[in-house]
């Protein structure tokens, strides 16, 4: 899938996005889990700063 993703990002401006992984806590269970997103350069500490 990761492929498809990149190949596609490519062709139109796909050096302007980045693709972030942050690890979350769970409230409940307290394990541990990745939330993953393709976001704009410009807003890569954006993701990192909101919950």
């Amino acid at each position: 899938m990761a492929k498809k993703v990149v190949a596609s990002l490519q062709k139109g401006g796909g050096k302007e996005h980045t693709k972030v992984i942050k690890m979350v806590k769970s409230d409940k269970t307290g394990s541990y889990s990745f939330k993953e997103e393709i976001v704009h350069n410009d807003k890569v500490k954006d993701f990192f700063t909101k919950k």
